[in-house]
């Protein structure tokens, strides 16, 4: 099964749903996502986020027993999660 079979979106549909506006890296690997809200979760909380719909434009994708965060693909290049800035 190839990454792409493995890619489940989540569309956000609650109103408050918030956008993932920066990175949080350690190492140069993403441990967490900082919110439009200004709040920093870690990455699986940004995980279980997505599954409630609570962060809009991106989906839950596998590497082995691993979750993360994927953009959904809309044919921009901005506004991939590998396009946003590293936060502390």
């Amino acid at each position: 099964m190839n990454q792409k079979d493995n890619f489940k979106s989540t569309l956000a549909m609650a109103e408050n749903a918030k956008e993932i506006v920066g990175l949080v890296k350690a190492q140069g690997k993403v441990t967490g996502y900082k919110l439009s809200d200004g709040q920093m979760v870690s990455k699986s909380e940004g995980v279980a986020m997505a599954k409630a719909g609570d962060i809009q434009g991106v989906g839950v994708a596998h590497r082995g027993d691993t979750e993360y965060l994927k953009a959904l693909p809309d044919g921009k290049e901005t506004n991939n999660l590998s396009s946003l800035p590293t936060v502390r």
